[in-house]
């Protein structure tokens, strides 16, 4: 059931980020409600590249490793013993990183994208069910 809702919430995150790469791809502006903040200018800022690349690739590259991860990981021979801890690498690593965004987000862009937010929210459920995985194989 747990694997179910990965991927479930995986497939969510990689259309939510494709959305956000497809719009800056094609520089065109994001649908967004006005009520929860102004996504364009979140997109456009300063914050929405590293290194040049976009964070909506690395959010979807991120979505699509933990998809791959949750449907393959245990049927790859060589990579069965690690799945567990790359997915809760891959995990803490969004996680984290989504919260900083949501922090500059909220404290220095003083708006909020929701397609930045539904992303974040992904990636935190995410990271909860890698936590719940590793507790599980430590009780194995």
């Amino acid at each position: 059931m747990i694997d179910l809702i990965a991927i479930i919430v995986s497939i969510i995150g990689l259309l939510d980020a494709g959305y956000l790469s497809y719009s800056k791809l094609n520089s065109i502006d994001l649908v967004c409600t006005k009520a929860i903040g102004d996504c364009n200018s979140v997109n456009a800022s300063q914050w929405s590249t590293l290194a040049g690349i976009p964070i909506a690739y690395l959010g979807m590259a991120s979505f699509a490793a933990l998809l791959f991860l949750t449907l393959f990981g245990k049927k790859i021979k060589f990579l069965t013993p690690y799945t567990d801890f790359l997915y809760f690498f891959i995990t803490l690593v969004g996680f984290l990183f989504s919260a900083y965004l949501t922090y500059i987000e909220a404290f220095v862009l003083k708006t909020f994208c929701q397609w930045c937010l539904v992303s974040a929210l992904m990636m935190t459920i995410l990271f909860s069910i890698s936590v719940i995985k590793l507790a599980r194989r430590q009780r194995q």
